[in-house]
């Protein structure tokens, strides 16, 4: 189980099976080569949003990872939180990725985006440097 401060009480999230299954229906793909065949895929979205600062995905992570918690904080009370001048949101979505990449359920999913980001921003930036040496 992990924990955040929520407007002054420790607020539980559990980042198991349950909340893979709720967070992947939520975004799907088609799979190649396969007539009407989805693939669910909304923990490597959500994680990719996370990465890009998405405000509205962090609050929806930390709302279907506090599903069948108790204490059960609302999107209402999540929204307060992150639009309060007292929460520090770099550090929030530090703590969520953490937890992401910590549990069993969304540790390799979350760790296998973060590299093929991380080789995205390599290859961008490798792209950067040789237009700036060939206009040296």
């Amino acid at each position: 189980m992990y924990e955040l401060e929520i407007n002054g009480q420790m607020v539980p999230f559990n980042f198991g099976m349950g909340f893979l299954r709720e967070i992947n229906k939520r975004t799907s793909i088609p799979v190649e080569g396969m007539l009407n065949v989805r693939q669910n895929v909304g923990l490597r979205y959500s994680v990719a949003k996370l990465l890009d600062g998405d405000v509205e995905a962090l609050v929806e992570v930390l709302d279907i990872a506090n599903t069948g918690c108790d204490p059960r904080v609302t999107k209402k009370a999540l929204d307060f939180f992150i639009d309060s001048e007292d929460t520090d949101i770099d550090e929030v979505f530090e703590k969520t990725l953490g937890f992401l990449k910590t549990a069993n359920a969304t540790r390799n999913v979350t760790l296998d985006v973060i590299k093929e980001v991380e080789k995205e921003k390599q290859k961008r930036e490798a792209m950067e440097r040789m237009k700036m040496e060939a206009m040296a």
